[in-house]
């Protein structure tokens, strides 16, 4: 049997630390050290522990038995329902009502006023009774009240017995209780005044104690963490958390809201041309069939005309045979209202 508790051996060359002595805090450093590297290797070890992969969404793994011969395994107990019909309770009767049997004779006696019974001659003992029993039982009363009053001046006088007695016990167990008070007081005074000079001491020795092991201590380890970074410029510090990520954040909004200006403008001006082109459009589309309207209506023109023509030339054949002198002379204003005519779709063009 083995216990690391109880020591094996030679205990001479053991180093044991006196009481009053601190542990090292390098040991420590290191068994933290070494419980942190075995807690690490653990946790690897279980990672790298093959396990079954996660079930789907809508599943979930069971235990499945992976011996030779299966056994049934369950939980509850196996229960059968058997049932039975019974036929209908039928309305009990009623119950008839209990006429006790005649027995006996019936036989009939004549009685007269003044046989049986004479009140002011039975009436006396009841009176007597009653009066005799009323005068006992108020003077039984009165007895009673009599006996309550006494047994009141009684308690009342032992209840003043009592309270005195009570006060005094009272003031006894005060002044007890302040005797006990100061005494717990005054000895808990000393066992402060005790334990104040053991912790006085302990601090003395304390200080002495780290005042020479921290004598190298405090220069090295100013010099690690001057070496690592932990005392800086304060005023570079600041510079760097606090002044440059606000630098940047307002150059960030800045040009966001360049960009944004510029996408706004560069939408604004696409609508503009989309619009410019929409109206040059129509504006064409409107030229084109007025030139399509104007060149139908010249069109029509000309044909009206030309037909106007046929139709002046062959009238003025018949009255150019009867008249050949009017026919010279208005030959020229016909033509004239021709030319006319067909200066008009010119001036329309």
């Amino acid at each position: 049997m083995y216990d690391r508790r109880i020591v094996r051996g030679n205990t001479y060359a053991q180093h044991t630390l006196p009481a009053t002595a601190q542990p090292d805090p390098i040991e420590i450093q290191r068994q933290q050290e070494i419980r942190r590297r075995n807690v690490a290797r653990k946790r690897a070890r279980d990672q790298l522990k093959t396990r079954s992969p996660e079930p789907i969404e809508g599943r979930k793994h069971i235990d499945v038995q992976t011996e030779l011969y299966l056994e049934e395994l369950s939980d509850r107990v196996e229960e059968a329902d058997v049932d039975c019909q019974t036929d209908a309770f039928l309305d009990r009767p009623p119950t008839p009502l209990f006429i006790p049997a005649k027995t006996g004779r019936d036989i009939a006696t004549q009685i007269y006023d003044g046989d049986l019974f004479d009140f002011d001659l039975e009436v006396k003992p009841i009176l007597e009774v009653l009066v005799g029993k009323t005068v006992e039982q108020a003077l039984l009363e009165v007895m009673e009240e009599e006996e309550l009053a006494n047994l009141r001046a009684q308690q009342r006088a032992f209840e003043e017995l009592r309270n005195a007695e009570v006060v005094e016990t009272q003031r006894l167990e005060e002044q007890e209780r302040r005797h006990r008070e100061e005494k717990e007081r005054r000895m808990k005074q000393q066992r402060e005044v005790l334990k104040k000079e053991r912790e006085t001491a302990d601090k003395i020795a304390a200080r002495a104690f780290a005042q020479s092991y921290l004598a190298d201590l405090v220069p090295s380890v100013f010099g690690t963490l001057s070496d690592n970074g932990f005392f800086y410029d304060p005023v570079e510090r600041d510079v760097e958390n606090g002044f440059m990520p606000w630098i940047m954040e307002q150059v960030e909004k800045q040009i966001d809201k360049s960009i944004l200006g510029r996408t706004m403008l560069d939408a604004i001006i696409r609508d503009v041309v989309k619009a410019r082109a929409a109206a040059y459009f129509k504006l064409e589309e409107s030229q084109r069939d007025a030139e399509r309207i104007a060149q139908a209506a010249q069109a029509l023109l000309d044909q009206e005309l030309n037909s106007d023509a046929v139709e002046g030339v062959d009238q003025a054949e018949p009255a150019a045979e009867s008249q050949p002198e009017a026919v010279a002379d208005t030959g020229g204003p016909v033509e004239g209202e021709g030319e006319e005519g067909g200066g008009e779709p010119d001036d329309d063009e």
